[in-house]
């Protein structure tokens, strides 16, 4: 009988469960929370109390669904929000504490290779592609051809350090957006390089293809791989930049907490294919913590 692993992505925006069998690989549950355990991390350097607390909650919860399951490993990892926060190692030790889950703190590079690695996997691109890995504290974009992987560049920005800083309003006002944009046309400028394609992972870039190719509830399955245009994008920007946060919470599709921070993410995939001069992305549902049982069981 094939052992069962799990795995937890405990980022700055969500924490996200996944469990998976080895031989043959399947993924067998998946669940999601969106705790923003970012919130406030930037100015203050502390994840926030009830943050905290929040996230204890959902790791109760996971680990009771993982036992259910007979797993035999939990691969936890942390990202940018516990990479910048003073309290870091506070918040993993009463996480061990209160749950039995250790988590283990990975540098920007390393989230970004792993997301690479499963995307490259799972959607069998052989050519020059270019994974952009978008978070809530952080935002990777890493290069490679096939598997093989030739840089990654993590940028300390998400949606959730974007919309603390440029959005004021709400909805946000024309010089809060231009600004957003100026910043982002900016920094992505930094890490240009030639690619064949552009392959988006992240929470908002599937809520996009969920909204637009109408996949409610959502289903991981029908989004990974399918195809975002420039347009489309762009479109979506300016419609829900347009609306208050409680508008967005209109779309079914869009998460009540993912409402208020959505407009920043997309506008990071908007810039990068303006800026790449592509007509078009695809989406990667295998994100992270796919990429944590990947490895698990020994397929990247």
């Amino acid at each position: 009988m094939s052992e069962n692993v799990a795995a937890i992505d405990v980022g700055s925006y969500s924490i996200r469960l996944g469990i998976a069998r080895k031989d043959p690989f399947e993924i067998l549950f998946e669940k999601g929370n969106i705790v923003e355990i970012g919130t406030g991390v930037k100015e203050t350097s502390l994840i926030k109390e009830e943050k905290i607390k929040e996230a204890i909650e959902t790791l109760k919860d996971f680990k009771s669904i993982i036992d259910q399951y007979g797993v035999s490993n939990i691969y936890a990892v942390g990202t940018e929000a516990l990479r910048r926060a003073k309290n870091s190692d506070d918040f993993i030790s009463r996480v061990k504490e209160e749950t039995g889950i250790e988590i283990k703190i990975i540098s920007g590079e390393e989230e970004g290779e792993l997301s690479f690695k499963a995307s490259a996997f799972s959607l069998g691109l052989k050519k020059d592609i270019v994974v952009i890995d978008q978070g809530g504290g952080s935002t990777e974009f890493v290069y490679g051809k096939g598997k093989d992987i030739t840089s990654v560049n993590s940028l300390p920005f998400g949606i959730v350090s974007l919309t603390e800083e440029f959005f004021k309003h709400d909805p946000p006002t024309d010089e809060e957006i231009r600004a957003l944009l100026d910043f982002l046309d900016k920094s992505i400028r930094g890490v240009l390089k030639p690619v064949d394609s552009v392959v988006g992972i992240g929470g908002t870039i599937t809520t996009i293809a969920a909204l637009h190719y109408s996949v409610y509830p959502y289903n991981g399955k029908i989004i990974h791989g399918k195809i975002l245009s420039f347009e489309t994008l762009k479109d979506w920007f300016w419609r829900l930049a347009k609306i208050p946060t409680d508008e967005r919470r209109k779309y079914k599709e869009i998460e009540d907490k993912r409402a208020k921070a959505i407009v920043s993410g997309i506008g990071i995939f908007y810039k990068v294919l303006e800026l790449f001069e592509k007509d078009y992305l695809i989406v990667s549902d295998f994100g992270l913590k796919h990429a944590l049982l990947l490895k698990a069981a020994g397929l990247i």
